[in-house]
């Protein structure tokens, strides 16, 4: 058990895999046990989850620097990010970034048949080349190499050429500040940084983008009212970003509720600073330059990787590369069971 920020992780040591699945303090894990144990005696009623609905999305909003009226609830990064594609217009030219993570990509190469075109580039074209494009998508954080995109620097490119944004805060949200209401959309999964059960996502939309963002998934619960949407015609959707809702999967909110507001009450500069800190001690141990991410990716041998896993560390292989990764329940234990195997 580990004691950061005033609670319990049942974190090991040489837990390194939080950019996969990342692990709640006890108090959330303990916030879900009790909902699940008031499903099994019925004590609840499909109403009384709105509450953990709301709580997440703003927390979220918090996290990304947006109103909650501007964020919608969903399910999954690919089915909020599908509702962009289905949105934008024939032929529109996505731009992204060379092996970003696919549930940025394929929705909108799925639009293929519309002739919509999605091209990749490399990190170092990508600024030069936004004038060549409609709209540019992509991860602020990549998801295999933990390479960090500057915001600051594709909002000026983006902005001077006229061409929306879309990104995906998956990787981010959760250990980096984030100010991001300039952005068109953002999106982001709970189940990594955000230390909430997987089956929740959100999307913040600007508000002169909504409109032309398609509510594809209409359903009762992006309602006005969600309560007096359940029967029967006229369409009746809400007027701010809840018009895109899905229906929510009611445990992952539960954990959601409690784990983000938690997070977004954070200093969210000194949890970034811890984690980049435990990475950069790895990569100077190992004789690499400092990447500036909670996130690593080592080039190893079949041996070395061995070695890891025989100490207990636990991480993933992501594009043919050892993918370690921090939150803010790592310490400088983890860094050395790491450099013990590796060195």
């Amino acid at each position: 058990m580990r004691l950061t920020h005033g609670h319990n992780f049942d974190a090991p040591i040489g837990y390194l895999n939080t950019a996969s699945i990342g692990i709640p303090p006890a108090f959330v894990a303990d916030t879900l046990t009790d909902s699940i144990a008031r499903w099994r005696t019925g004590a609840d009623t499909a109403p009384d989850f709105d509450a953990q609905v709301a709580r997440a999305r703003a927390g979220f909003a918090a996290l990304v620097g947006v109103p909650p009226g501007q964020v919608a609830s969903g399910a999954s990064v690919s089915q909020l990010i599908a509702l962009v594609a289905g949105s934008i217009p024939d032929g529109t030219r996505v731009l992204t970034l060379s092996d970003d993570f696919t549930s940025v990509t394929f929705p909108f190469a799925a639009q293929a048949h519309r002739g919509i075109t999605v091209t990749e580039v490399e990190a170092d074209k990508l600024l030069s080349t936004v004038e060549q494009a409609d709209l540019v998508a992509v991860s602020l954080v990549q998801s295999a190499t933990g390479f960090v995109l500057d915001a600051d620097a594709l909002r000026e490119a983006t902005t001077a050429a006229g061409v929306p944004v879309l990104l995906d805060v998956s990787q981010t949200a959760g250990w980096m500040p984030l100010s991001l209401g300039w952005a068109d959309w953002v999106v982001g999964a709970a189940y990594k940084w955000l230390l909430s059960p997987r089956g929740a996502a959100w999307l913040a939309v600007r508000p002169d983008v909504l409109e032309r963002t398609l509510p594809l998934a209409a359903n009762w619960y992006a309602g006005e009212d969600p309560w007096a949407s359940i029967y029967g015609l006229p369409l009746r959707l809400a007027n701010d970003a809840r018009r895109l809702d899905l229906s929510p999967a009611w445990f992952a909110q539960v954990g959601a509720a409690a784990a983000i507001p938690w997070l977004a009450g954070l200093d969210l500069g000194a949890v970034r600073d811890h984690c980049v800190g435990l990475v950069d001690a790895v990569r100077r141990g190992l004789g690499l330059q400092g990447n500036g991410s909670a996130i690593t990716s080592l080039e190893l041998t079949t041996e070395q990787i061995g070695r890891l896993r025989a100490t207990g560390v636990r991480f993933s292989m992501r594009a043919g590369r050892a993918r370690l990764s921090f939150h803010l329940y790592n310490t400088a234990a983890d860094v050395d069971l790491v450099l013990g195997a590796l060195t």
